[in-house]
């Protein structure tokens, strides 16, 4: 068990090395891609405005958000927030970012099945996140007493994990529809796509590195229930 739980562990730091990694070159990239421009010179919210009526959406708006990779699309009021050096920009890390929070939009337009999916999980899960780790500390705690209070945050945490393995789908696909619309229209050239795509591959890391630590994390959880319940 200790050998078990040893190995657990390693998990945990490896992807707790391995989102630092990629969180940090993905910071330098939108760096870097951010001192190059669009040969047009439009900024992010005119490749918004432009990608939001080429798919024929006039329903949604699109705003400044303060802070720094904070953009986001609310299905909710339909509003694309895109931060401020987004919104400003006219580089090609602008573009990409506003044209992948664009391409949730489209999703939400089109009735994209797995966006559908996600946003009815965001209620239960915004209100398993107030509660998760207070279950999991207490649970831990009397796991040989009261190991019911663990096995509720292991319910709750497991619903976490679910709600980021169906976010990668939707993530994915809004920038592959980006892509595939930057490319069309004329927003990048031959010259500047595939740096719009690093960009947004490199994004698209850290959902999917966020995911298998929220797996990993879950399965220590687990092997803790399953100690205490035989100790």
């Amino acid at each position: 068990m200790q050998g078990a739980n040893m190995n657990i562990w390693l998990i945990f730091i490896f992807f707790m090395i391995l989102s630092w990694i990629v969180s940090a070159v993905l910071k330098s990239k939108f760096r870097k891609y951010s001192n190059i421009p669009l040969d047009n010179g439009m900024s992010g919210r005119e490749v918004s405005e432009k990608m939001l009526r080429d798919n024929g959406i006039y329903d949604v708006k699109v705003q400044s958000v303060e802070g720094m990779l904070t953009d986001h699309y609310n299905p909710q009021n339909k509003t694309i927030n895109l931060s401020e050096e987004v919104f400003k920009s006219r580089s090609i890390a602008a573009a990409a970012v506003a044209a992948h929070e664009t391409g949730h939009a489209v999703q939400h337009a089109t009735a994209y099945a797995w966006l559908g999916l996600r946003s009815k999980l965001v209620p239960p899960v915004t209100i398993a996140s107030r509660y998760v780790q207070w279950l999991l500390l207490l649970g831990i705690l009397l796991v040989r007493t009261f190991p019911a209070l663990l096995l509720a945050g292991i319910v709750l945490f497991a619903l976490t994990t679910l709600f980021s393995f169906i976010t990668l789908p939707v993530e994915i696909n809004a920038s592959q529809r980006a892509l595939v619309w930057l490319s069309s229209s004329g927003i990048t050239s031959e010259m500047n796509h595939d740096k719009a795509q690093d960009a947004l591959k490199w994004a698209a890391l850290t959902y999917v590195v966020a995911a298998l630590g929220s797996l990993a994390t879950l399965l220590y959880y687990i092997m803790i229930f399953t100690g205490g319940r035989r100790n």
